[in-house]
């Protein structure tokens, strides 16, 4: 019996109507099939490029307080 290769496993990630109207207009064109597969490819690039810690501590407090004036975080 083969062995069967492991699937992905994936989880869903929630960002502002108007942000994924714009990725999905980027997306338009491209050899992407679909917003999240374009997202996956920048945060892996992200990663990539960054290393284990894509953000520093200060990046990460800066998108904190951006998340808390925008109302995501109490």
């Amino acid at each position: 019996m083969g062995e069967e290769s492991e699937k992905p496993k994936f989880t869903t990630v929630s960002i502002p109507v108007p942000l994924f109207e714009k990725v999905k207009k980027q997306v338009e064109g491209t050899g992407f099939t679909s917003v999240s597969s374009y997202v996956g490819y920048i945060l892996r690039e992200l990663v990539a490029e960054k290393g284990e810690a894509p953000f520093t501590r200060d990046d990460e407090e800066k998108i904190r307080e951006k998340l808390r004036a925008l109302g995501y975080l109490e």
